[in-house]
């Protein structure tokens, strides 16, 4: 069975969506000592180095099939255990049964299904790491460059080339193809869910309110897809720097509101209803 395109994008608009509100506020202490603003360079490199990695190297997509082969699975479980909201160490286990269903039903919708499952779940790991290791506002500014630059490479023609060489790349014995996800007739980046869960972990780290900031990111999701009526291909990652930039703007709007209501309000005078006052009783006052 092969849903049609509208509801596979749903789907993956969904699950991406789903990486914006699940990583959970984490420190692993030791990672404090590689604090760095050059980390945020790796959400713009994650998606330019990669293309013109490719479009330079051929045998790039087949080392990235297997890099992504072993790394995926593990970090899904780390989200499991430790890195999203309501992680429980056992959970961990359950990266296995949907690796085994991902292998098992490479063509079906129940494999397409855990194979987006393990990458969102390592997406919001490595969105977890990452915002331990790099100050939020470089970090910002790193998502909204990596959007900024798949936009580009997207009109310029450069994105799809290197996309197909990568989507194509499989390892042997039919194992599953985790350097990308398909589900029905839709297929997006695994830097499309990268972007999400660093997104979804600065929201964590600043307490922010996470299920909004996933709400706003698929409806922006959900509208900027309604151009695919008029191309075949739509950089994803722009819904999730919009959220970004949106929320930034709603949190120094409300700030600036704040400070002109505590500018407003006026003084209270000793005595008057609702000042807080002090009285020093004299020597023959009555005690009350």
């Amino acid at each position: 069975m092969t849903l049609p395109f509208w509801a596979s994008d749903v789907c993956l608009v969904a699950a991406q969506a789903a990486a914006v509100a699940l990583p959970a506020r984490r420190r692993i202490p030791v990672l404090d000592r590689l604090q760095s603003r050059w980390w945020s360079l790796v959400p713009l490199a994650a998606i330019v180095g990669v293309i013109f990695l490719i479009r330079g190297a051929g045998n790039t997509a087949n080392g990235l099939t297997y890099l992504a082969l072993f790394a995926v699975p593990p970090l899904a479980a780390l989200a499991l255990a430790w890195a999203m909201r309501r992680s429980r160490p056992p959970l961990a286990l359950l990266a296995l049964p949907l690796f085994a269903l991902a292998w098992a039903d490479r063509h079906g919708l129940s494999g397409e299904a855990a194979l987006v499952a393990l990458l969102l779940l390592s997406c919001v790991t490595l969105g977890v790491l990452l915002v331990q290791v790099a100050p939020l506002n470089w970090l910002k500014l790193g998502i909204v460059a990596m959007s900024i630059a798949d936009t580009v490479l997207v009109i310029a023609q450069l994105l799809q080339p290197a996309n197909d060489v990568l989507n194509a790349a499989a390892p042997g014995l039919g194992l599953p193809q985790l350097q990308r996800a398909l589900f029905g007739s839709a297929i997006m980046g695994y830097g499309d869910f990268f972007v999400a869960g660093v997104f979804g972990a600065i929201v964590a780290a600043e307490r922010g309110r996470q299920g909004a900031a996933a709400r706003l990111t698929l409806l922006l999701a959900l509208l900027f897809d309604l151009l695919f009526f008029f191309v075949d291909l739509l950089p994803a990652t722009v819904p999730v720097a919009l959220a970004l930039v949106l929320r930034e703007i709603g949190i120094r709007r409300a700030a600036q509101t704040r400070r002109g209501r505590s500018r407003r309000r006026p003084a209270l005078r000793a005595g008057s209803p609702g000042a807080a006052t002090t009285i020093r009783q004299g020597r023959g006052a009555p005690a009350s």
